[in-house]
């Protein structure tokens, strides 16, 4: 999924583009948790990558749980579809 192409979806649903929103800045960490995954999969002993990922990984975690706070439907929405998490069903 490009960037582009999630700010159009996302555009569409707001009618304007607003790359500040939440869904949009928990959609860029993804994709940067993402591409430093297959990095360190190559690197492993870079330990500069590794403590950044750490420090993104905790800024989508907060971003996440805010969200989830606020508004539980866009919560679940965005954790589908960008495919993070598996939402438990009870």
């Amino acid at each position: 999924m490009k960037k582009n192409s999630f700010i159009s979806v996302i555009s569409h649903e707001k009618k304007e583009e607003n790359r500040g929103s939440i869904e949009f800045q928990v959609f860029c960490f993804t994709n940067k948790i993402r591409r430093l995954t297959s990095h360190l999969e190559l690197h492993k002993k870079d330990y500069s990558s590794q403590r950044g990922l750490r420090k993104i990984l905790g800024k989508r975690q907060r971003l996440l749980a805010y969200l989830s706070k606020r508004n539980g439907i866009r919560y679940k929405e965005l954790i589908s579809r960008l495919n993070i998490r598996e939402l438990k069903t009870r």
